[in-house]
């Protein structure tokens, strides 16, 4: 917080000198913070946006985006997805020389919690489907199957989400994930999503998907662009149970995807060779960490900690997504 811009609001009776009149209204708000992370600029950003827009324009009213502090990467990576909220041009204050005016302004954004839109609060009851949708219009322009495959039956395709080294929850097993998913009868694509990954390509991939797995983290909010009913399997580090429910478990049942949940054992994480299996913080997180979710215990759990899945207890998991996959496909022809 302390590194994004305030805005004060002054009563003047003196109108000031426009050096740039608009006749439409605008939304103002910050892209400071966290921005950068896959998860905040959705968290914080675009599904509070999509709720502000819903709120104060229910009748799709047109306006302007005046965003502060936005940086030209950060325009460009979601330039398609800006332009989908509104068709002018972003203005970013601290760019800008003249003195812009508005005929009104709405200041910050509304959130209804994390990565969640409450239906009961909005005006046409939209639901984080109805972003989903929106997401789908700005990378997918409204086509029913972006993706069609050239065999007549097609393997049910399964995006495994990875995460490079030195960011903690690495799957140190991956290639053995990669095999066994391919054995029970899976298509595999590895994703390993990097800020440069172009959205409208990461967008299809995972639209054309029928089921992803990944372990915890940002990238797996690309859960988002999964179609309803498909199946998406998070993998849940020791310590990391309420982070898994709030960023995305409970994300992924109002779109209305098939939710699995792996949680490892402690076995499967790499902490039991630091602290040993005895230690409090892997036998009982949630002790261990109380009410103090301080940095110093985050590093422990979500960088210091990477995952060896254990094959034999996964297998099963990935049978029963392989279930779901087919008959998603089958109820979708095949799509």
């Amino acid at each position: 917080m302390a590194g994004i811009q305030e805005f004060t609001l002054i009563s003047n009776s003196k109108s000031p000198l426009c050096q740039a009149q608009h006749n439409l209204p605008a939304i103002v708000f910050s892209a400071e913070g966290y921005t950068g992370n896959f998860f905040h600029d959705f968290n914080d950003g675009f599904i509070p946006l999509f709720i502000t827009v819903n709120s104060v324009f229910p009748d799709n009213q047109d306006f302007i985006l005046v965003i502060s502090q936005a940086q030209n990467w950060w325009i460009s990576k979601y330039g398609d997805l800006l332009h989908t909220y509104s068709k002018h041009p972003v203005i970013i204050p601290e760019n800008e020389t003249s003195t812009h005016c508005f005929p009104s302004a709405i200041l910050g954004l509304i959130s209804h919690g994390s990565m969640t839109i409450n239906p009961k609060l909005m005006p046409n009851s939209q639901a984080l489907t109805h972003f989903r949708a929106f997401l789908d219009k700005a990378y997918n322009h409204g086509q029913n199957h972006p993706w069609k495959s050239d065999p007549p039956k097609p393997r049910a395709r399964l995006v495994l989400a990875t995460r490079n080294g030195g960011v903690g929850r690495v799957i140190s097993n991956q290639n053995e994930v990669k095999h066994l998913a391919e054995e029970i009868g899976f298509d595999v694509i590895i994703f390993e999503p990097i800020p440069q990954t172009p959205l409208q390509q990461a967008y299809a991939l995972i639209n054309s998907g029928h089921a992803m797995v990944g372990v915890h983290g940002a990238g797996l909010t690309h859960s988002l662009f999964l179609r309803p009913g498909v199946v998406f399997m998070q993998v849940v580090p020791i310590g990391a149970d309420w982070l898994a429910e709030v960023c995305f478990a409970k994300s992924a049942r109002a779109m209305g995807l098939e939710y699995l949940e792996y949680r490892i054992g402690a076995e499967e994480s790499s902490l039991i060779d630091k602290y040993g299996k005895n230690s409090l913080l892997i036998k009982d997180p949630a002790t261990f960490r109380g009410q103090n979710w301080s940095s110093a215990i985050m590093d422990i759990y979500l960088k210091e900690q990477n995952v060896k899945i254990d094959l034999i207890r996964f297998r099963e998991y990935l049978k029963e997504a392989y279930k779901k996959a087919k008959e998603f496909m089958e109820k979708e022809g095949a799509s």
